[in-house]
């Protein structure tokens, strides 16, 4: 704040001494208003139900950094991890009516607000890790990412969530038989409810949050996850078999509200895009690295990792598919995921 010394202040009672009061408050009124739309910044919120070491979290950190840097601190994304926003169903919700900027969700949990996203939990429609990358990153992928448009939902991009398995706490999964009279976690997913029932298993979809204790309390005798979240969640403290026969490739997620996105201007839009497009190959190299991180731990606090063959699974859910041909649009989708190429490498490689 510009101040005179008391010897220099003009007395107010004169026209003149007013005059130069006024004159140095509109002085500093203009260099005022000048300084606070140099700072003027415009921040996104991004809320998630991730632990903030997980590596999608990581990832995200990353993008909001680039964000930040591109834009010269004009857009910024603030991001709340662990839930405090609410579940990745409410976080959706919030973005339908522009009350939170982004969120992350994984592909399962968007059935409920796009049907045709169910085809990406199907179990083994992803031949391999190339398969399912290739799909992602191809037409197939984009049609998807606009399938949200018509719920207000934006969507950026796909992070890899790596293979789902299953993991017990009375005894091992070798075969689809050893999961009859199980009751098996799911998420609120009626695809995953299907796979579940269809190996024999007894699907309860029970919340994220709760899952520890109801694994503990034996409410529910396992679940199906990737091996980071297996990993981070400690729910090997209480479920000491993981049996990885990799059933589906779902992936995660990042949405922004439609509201959100279209009150960017084309160079805002820019920005978060190309960070985002950055962020994805960071995740990649990233969930590697969680996936070998977390079963080395896993196996060093006593958990037996089984590998059973993956063909008697696969043919026992094989009919799902069938089962969607009053579906046109998933059935179409089915068939374009089973026909695409996997010779053709990912564009976007994990920089080991």
């Amino acid at each position: 704040m510009l101040r005179l010394p008391k010897s220099q202040l003009p007395c107010a009672t004169t026209k003149p001494a007013r005059l130069l009061l006024s004159l140095i408050c509109l002085i500093m009124l203009l260099a005022t208003t000048s300084c606070q739309k140099e700072k003027q910044t415009k921040e996104i919120k991004l809320a998630h139900t991730l632990d903030t070491s997980h590596p999608v979290h990581k990832a995200m950190l990353f993008m909001a950094d680039k964000v930040k840097e591109k834009s010269g601190g004009k857009l910024t994304i603030g991001i709340y991890p662990n839930a405090q926003l609410g579940t990745e169903r409410e976080c959706l919700e919030l973005l339908q009516i522009g009350s939170l900027g982004m969120t992350k969700i994984s592909a399962a949990v968007m059935e409920s607000f796009s049907p045709n996203f169910k085809v990406l939990s199907l179990p083994y429609i992803f031949k391999s890790k190339e398969h399912y990358y290739q799909v992602l990153e191809g037409d197939i992928g984009n049609d998807l990412l606009k399938e949200g448009e018509q719920y207000w939902l934006h969507g950026l991009t796909f992070y890899d969530a790596g293979s789902r398995s299953f993991y017990t706490t009375k005894k091992p999964v070798n075969k689809p038989a050893d999961l009859r009279g199980m009751k098996i976690r799911v998420q609120d997913s009626n695809t995953a409810i299907n796979m579940v029932n269809s190996f024999g298993g007894s699907a309860t979809p029970i919340s994220w949050g709760e899952l520890y204790t109801a694994l503990q309390q034996g409410v529910v005798d396992g679940a199906e996850n990737n091996s980071p979240s297996f990993y981070l969640s400690r729910h090997y403290e209480v479920a000491k078999y993981f049996s990885l026969n990799e059933h589906t490739m779902v992936p995660d997620i990042l949405m922004i509200s439609s509201n959100v996105w279209n009150s960017l201007s084309p160079q805002e839009q820019q920005w978060l895009q190309e960070a985002v497009e950055e962020s994805e190959v960071v995740q990649r190299k990233l969930w590697h690295e969680a996936e070998e991180e977390a079963l080395a731990a896993v196996k060093k606090a006593g958990v037996e990792i089984i590998h059973p063959p993956k063909e008697p699974f696969a043919d026992l859910v094989e009919p799902m598919y069938e089962t969607y041909r009053d579906e046109p649009e998933v059935y179409a989708l089915i068939q374009r995921i089973q026909a695409a190429e996997e010779t053709q490498k990912p564009n976007k490689q994990l920089n080991q």
